[in-house]
């Protein structure tokens, strides 16, 4: 990072926690022929600087001021020196601490930070231009989420990645990448979710420069990038931010507020001003520095409450005597505000899993003002009544249609995430009941169905493939199981539904408005049959229907408003994607009965285990 002085207007914003940008001002910045180190400790009694270049012997006093933050320069450094700052702290301990803004960090299990600029010319203009097209909430929005060191294996890191993923993602069709942290962290099994480097990417597949290559590429090829983001806990180890200048610094000091049980980990204070400018900047410099189109929240809900994964006893109310996080949350409303303020175009992904009212609303309306939420209830819903063996479902029918009580509360993202992957959970082909062919036709179905449903879209990895058993961070996908014709066609039913979606405005216009949906048939429980229409702002509709049961309908009348004639868009029944090849042939007219409270109806054949798409010859 080069070097600019700082001014009474940072040190102010910083400790007024309203610094977005600190990491222009703190961490390690290249001075001329010195390196400018500045690092906030305001409890330390003495604060060093040791690295490589001095044999890590010390010797390199930094100076305290008022702010808090501690400076200094040592002369003949340059790009590329290791340095950790030796600290002594309240407690009269002297620990050597990794520097909490360093752009860059060694490879763990070697915890130094190293001294780096970031210049790199971006080639992605274009992209930047017209991204808030791509984001908008109209817009088709398919996320792919990947975990880097586990997709493919390839030497090179993120540069060779970059052009693996780029040509595949291209090829099915998903609109955006999302990355599980790349922040770095010592734990490789954490997958990035136990952060020590709020501003430095993982060593683990290369320098700085070569993610943003990564992100300049996708972008070049219109795709964009969303990074998972973790600011609602830190691991405890004691080269990071665990107790820092020897007080709980960064960590709230009452352990009913400072310590997750969960993952024992720390809990930022969100009360203190210092912490909010260092979270925030943190957020702003992904969006600023590597381009990124939008953050993902982790773990929200463990923030805006107080009794969070807390018994009777183990937690303290807030002063009106409630529950909630009253800091967290204005810290939360901070820190959309400021990025939705500075950086044009891009979105706020929450992952909130409680009823906690508007995360997805504007701040001005009383909201947290994220622009999306994650759709926890639809996730757990759908598969749970997806793992139900066929014959049982007409008795859980309402599994899926309670959600029509609250999609439109939130502008919701509907999540098939690493989480469902995981910790013996078993692929989301191993949820399918039945047979191995029934197993393919309902992964099939949730994919299908997942696409069809309001809300925007995300996938982790593998799902896409078919594959059998948990996902392994220690290996690569298990490519080899599109050699099988059924893996294969589970792929290419992926790539059809996001052409489609992509396609066809009116399964993504009004995603988040009530008259985007219309049920058709919301109540047939004894045929597990589901239809709906998405409709978009012309008028012009899609109709979908859905057999949940391993049977084949040969006459189901469906009643519409259009006598048509109709056409089949896209069935996932078809012997293209290994189904059985009922399909709906040709157009079709709409002369059947009055049905559903329409004039007419459409007789439809509905294959086993599949979903139809339907649509008005034009």
């Amino acid at each position: 990072m080069t070097f600019r002085p700082i001014t009474d207007e940072d040190r102010w914003a910083f400790n007024n926690g309203d610094h977005t940008a600190a990491y222009d001002v703190l961490g390690a910045h290249i001075d001329g022929d010195g390196v400018v180190f500045r690092v906030w400790a305001p409890d330390a009694s003495a604060v060093e600087v040791v690295g490589d270049f001095d044999g890590w012997t010390g010797g390199n006093p930094l100076g305290p001021s008022d702010s808090g933050i501690w400076e200094g320069r040592v002369p003949l450094l340059g790009s590329g020196v290791r340095y950790k700052y030796r600290i002594t702290g309240a407690d009269g301990r002297t620990v050597d601490k990794a520097d909490p803004y360093a752009v860059r960090s060694e490879e763990p299990p070697l915890t130094a930070s190293i001294v780096w600029e970031l210049a790199y010319e971006w080639q992605d203009s274009n992209w930047m231009a017209s991204r808030a097209e791509h984001n908008s909430l109209e817009a088709p929005i398919s996320i792919y989420e990947v975990h880097l060191g586990s997709w493919r294996y390839e030497p090179g890191g993120y540069r060779a990645l970059a052009q693996q993923l780029v040509q595949y993602v291209t090829k099915l069709g998903f609109t955006h990448v999302e990355l599980l942290p790349v922040m770095e962290h010592p734990f490789y099994g954490s997958w990035g979710y136990q952060s020590t480097g709020y501003f430095a990417a993982s060593a683990r597949y290369g320098c700085p420069q070569d993610l943003m290559f990564l992100v300049d590429l996708l972008h070049q090829n219109d795709i964009g990038v969303i990074f998972d983001w973790v600011p609602s806990h830190f691991p405890r180890d004691e080269f990071a931010l665990s107790m820092f200048d020897g007080t709980h610094l960064y960590e709230h000091p009452d352990v009913a507020r400072g310590y997750h049980p969960d993952w024992d980990s720390l809990i930022f204070n969100y009360g203190r001003n210092e912490v909010k400018s260092f979270l925030i900047s943190s957020a702003h410099f992904w969006l600023d520095k590597y381009h990124a189109d939008g953050i993902r929240v982790d773990a929200v809900a463990s923030m805006l409450y107080l009794d969070y994964s807390r018994s009777d006893g183990e937690w303290k109310p807030n002063v009106f005597g409630g529950n909630e996080n009253l800091e967290a949350a204005a810290f939360l409303r901070q820190l959309n505000t400021t990025a939705y303020g500075r950086f044009a175009g891009i979105q706020m992904f929450a992952e909130e899993s409680t009823a906690f009212p508007n995360v997805s609303k504007p701040v001005d309306h009383g909201g947290l003002g994220f622009g999306e939420k994650w759709d926890m209830g639809w996730m757990n819903d759908t598969l749970e009544y997806i793992k139900r063996d066929p014959i049982y479902r007409s008795h859980h029918h309402s599994e899926l249609t309670f959600r029509n009580n609250y999609a439109f509360s939130e502008n919701f993202t509907l999540p098939l995430s690493h989480d469902e992957v995981v910790h013996g959970k078993g692929s989301l082909l191993d949820k399918m009941p039945g047979d191995l062919w029934q197993k393919f036709a309902g992964l099939r179905l949730l994919f299908g169905y997942q696409y069809a449903t309001s809300g925007k879209k995300l996938l982790f990895m593998g799902g896409e493939l078919g594959a059998a058993g948990d996902w392994n961070h220690e290996t690569e996908l298990d490519w080899g199981v599109l050699q099988n014709s059924e893996n294969q066609g589970v792929n290419d039913w992926v790539a059809a539904v996001n052409k489609l979606y992509r396609g066809e405005t009116a399964l993504h216009e009004l995603d988040h408005m009530v008259e985007g949906t219309t049920w058709v048939v919301g109540d047939d429980n004894a045929n597990s049959v589901y239809a709906f229409t998405r409709n978009n702002r012309e008028g012009t509709s899609v109709l979908v229907v859905c057999n949940f049961t391993s049977q084949a309908i040969e006459s189901y009348e469906v009643g519409v408003a259009d006598r048509g004639p109709w056409t089949e868009l896209l069935n996932s029944d078809d012997l293209a994607f290994c189904g059985s090849g009922v399909v709906n042939s040709g157009e079709l007219a709409a002369d059947g009965p009055p049905a559903h409270s329409h004039p007419q109806s459409l007789s439809l054949r509905l294959p086993p285990l599949a979903i139809t798409f339907l649509k008005v010859v034009q």
